[in-house]
């Protein structure tokens, strides 16, 4: 007998599955969404506005960073939609861009510290 002579393909469990499945260009999207949370000072910048809407330079000051390099950071995290802004005056403020952001966050938090 050949090796695959004792494996069986439940297709009933194999269509249920692919049905669900989403599709590949949501996937895609899915992994890039993701790929954002992949870099320490997007976080830093996340966590920040986790606690208060805070402009570029306050921002920077708080986390030692350039100027520069936090609004290349939020230019990143708004292309995602995972901030936003609001002028005031000359003042860009930015903020987290929903609720989902905050949850994402927080869960992800809880996983690593269990």
């Amino acid at each position: 007998m050949g090796e695959n002579a004792f494996i069986h393909i439940n297709q009933e469990t194999v269509d249920k599955v692919d049905e669900k499945m989403p599709p590949q260009e949501e996937l895609q999207d899915l992994a890039d969404f993701f790929k954002v949370f992949g870099d320490p000072t997007r976080l830093k910048i996340l966590y920040v506005l986790l606690c208060e809407e805070m402009c570029v330079y306050d921002i920077a000051n708080l986390l030692g960073m350039s100027q520069s390099a936090i609004s290349h950071q939020l230019r990143v995290l708004k292309q995602m939609d995972l901030v936003k802004n609001r002028r005031e005056g000359k003042t860009i403020f930015y903020s987290l861009a929903d609720a989902h952001i905050v949850t994402i966050l927080s869960q992800g938090l809880d996983h690593i510290e269990e």
